[in-house]
């Protein structure tokens, strides 16, 4: 799994729109995912993102979680974060996973936030095109892969 997480004062998504998901203070995620991500990858994770310490504190330091602050999640699957550019310009999208493997693992991931944070998790909706505003908080932007685990 690949995630690219944004610290943001506010996110929302929409698709044809619709407002799907929307959050104020908090992280938007976008989740790539491949098939060799399994429940291991989900919980690893989920608790990566929902630790991780990327929030002021009263000292204006980086050492609150979204947790720790009771922000809000914002959920968008984006298979685009398996883009192959090796050959040519059009990039390749063969490693990402088609939605009988990837939806699943995507409510898995849903589902393991809520229970992790502690809080709902807002969301977009697989395999739609989607619209996606923010305002990004810092600039804070962190990518992490499963893989490795970085």
């Amino acid at each position: 799994m690949r995630a690219v997480i944004q610290r943001v004062k506010s996110a929302a998504v929409r698709s044809q729109g619709e407002l799907l998901g929307q959050i104020e203070v908090g992280l938007l995620i976008l989740l790539g995912i491949e098939d060799g991500d399994g429940h291991e990858d989900v919980a690893w994770l989920s608790q990566k993102i929902t630790h991780l310490r990327i929030f002021n504190d009263a000292d204006g330091v980086m050492n609150r979680s979204v947790k720790d602050i009771g922000g809000g999640v914002l959920l968008i699957s984006q298979f685009t974060l398996h883009a192959s550019t090796k050959k040519g310009n059009r990039p390749s999208y063969i490693r990402a996973s088609k939605p009988d493997y990837a939806i699943p693992m995507y409510e898995a991931m849903v589902k393991q936030l809520k229970e992790d944070t502690g809080g709902p998790i807002e969301t977009g909706r697989f395999g739609a095109d989607m619209q996606v505003e923010l305002i990004n908080d810092g600039p804070v932007t962190i990518i992490i892969d499963t893989k490795n685990k970085e």
